[in-house]
């Protein structure tokens, strides 16, 4: 058994590379080997963002707290709020991030496969964002 105490892990800033503005990342779990899954809770403030992005084995995201925004590439802009689940399938570009007026937490919750979890891609623009 691994209890990772509440506060034992510091928080990160969500980088520049990756995100439009200001993003706080929580570390909340890494399972070892054998085991591939991770976690983090992820804090957007109003208008922030992720850039666009795939998962070689697709996302889970549990909003916790505030109005955040997900859209899949070709799809419209959901709306989302505390309690609801979200999955992008394996391979599936998308981006998820906070509504433009009100800050958004969620637990973000994907696998590794060959070292991988996430690939990066090019930058929600302001356009896309507000759809």
């Amino acid at each position: 058994m691994d209890i990772k105490r509440n506060g034992s892990q510091p928080s990160g800033k969500g980088p520049a590379d990756w995100f439009t503005g200001t993003v706080r990342v929580d570390p909340l779990f890494a399972a070892p080997d054998p085991a591939r899954v991770g976690g983090a809770s992820v804090t957007f403030e109003p208008g922030a963002r992720t850039a666009w992005h795939t998962h070689p084995l697709g996302q889970t995201l549990i909003v916790t707290s505030g109005f955040g925004r997900v859209q899949r590439e070709g799809g419209p802009i959901e709306e989302i709020r505390p309690g609801d689940v979200v999955w992008f399938p394996p391979g599936e570009k998308h981006w998820h991030g906070a509504s433009p007026t009100t800050a958004m937490t969620h637990i973000a919750i994907a696998e590794v496969q060959n070292g991988k979890v996430v690939d990066w891609m090019e930058k929600v623009s302001d356009v896309q964002y507000r759809g």
